[in-house]
């Protein structure tokens, strides 16, 4: 089954010519770089922004997986959140902040005669709550997995295959979303929650997000992984830690991590 699709995907990439892959580095956008330097050569590129809410080791990942994807990879630098709007973070900050980041990429690629812009959305992220999508569509980028009909599975299935490293690499979404709606956002917030989830990752967690609520950190690790938090030295050292590096409290969301958990409550009608 994935085999029709792949080659549903090769066919699609190839007939747009040209491309501009939004790269991040993640299992959605290293396949599409994989298959459009496979099909289309010079006349594919990869961009990734690197700004105040992106980890900087997601950043360095993706400058690896470009080198080894043998694809143009150009990454450009965002010093600070410049959109007042995307500043006192609303329920739509992801549509304000594609809407610039999209910007920026469709600039990009246009001084390098490049006119098709494409992102990694695929069918199941049609079932959450995503503004950014709305971004998309205003600035005509295409979702070539979306448009083959490619889950997440199917992805991951795929890129097994094909040997990408990032087949099993776990969701990551951008920093901002560990901070609740209504919160302004700042650097220094932004970097608290990279340095939290690093030290996370670093005790051989591999799924987690640690929300930044007021200068409380709530730790979301799957619920499998919830047994080895339930000791007290590790709770300690995990306090000391976060403590150390600027949060007043750590806390620990007993129901697990949920993808989308930040989105509790939201009006979804529209």
């Amino acid at each position: 089954m994935t085999g029709s699709k792949l080659e549903k995907l090769r066919k699609y990439i190839k007939s747009l010519d040209n491309l501009a892959v939004a790269f991040s580095g993640g299992v959605d956008s290293t396949l599409l770089a994989k298959i459009a330097a496979d099909e289309l050569g010079q006349d594919a590129i990869a961009i990734t922004i690197s700004g105040p809410q992106h980890s900087k080791s997601e950043i360095e990942e993706a400058k690896e997986f470009g080198k080894e994807l043998g694809i143009n990879h150009e990454i450009i630098e965002i010093e600070k959140i410049e959109n007042e709007e995307l500043i006192y973070n609303p329920e739509d900050r992801c549509y304000i902040c594609k809407k610039d980041v999209f910007s920026i990429i469709k600039e990009e690629a246009k001084k390098k005669g490049i006119t098709n812009i494409v992102d990694g959305t695929n069918i199941d992220d049609l079932g959450d709550y995503r503004p950014g999508l709305k971004a998309l569509k205003e600035l005509n980028v295409i979702s070539p997995l979306k448009e083959v009909g490619l889950t997440k599975a199917d992805i991951r299935e795929i890129s097994k295959e094909l040997n990408l490293p990032t087949w099993n690499k776990p969701a990551f979404a951008c920093l901002i979303t560990r901070i609740p709606y209504g919160e302004k956002l700042t650097n220094e917030k932004l970097r608290l929650v990279e340095q939290g989830e690093e030290y996370i990752k670093s005790l051989g967690f591999n799924q987690y997000r640690v929300r930044y609520h007021n200068g409380i950190a709530r730790i979301e690790v799957l619920k499998e992984d919830l047994p080895k938090f339930f000791d007290v030295n590790m709770m300690k050292k995990v306090s000391d830690k976060l403590k150390s590096i600027g949060f007043k409290y750590v806390t620990l969301d007993m129901e697990g991590y949920r993808m989308g958990k930040m989105n509790d409550g939201v009006d979804r009608s529209e």
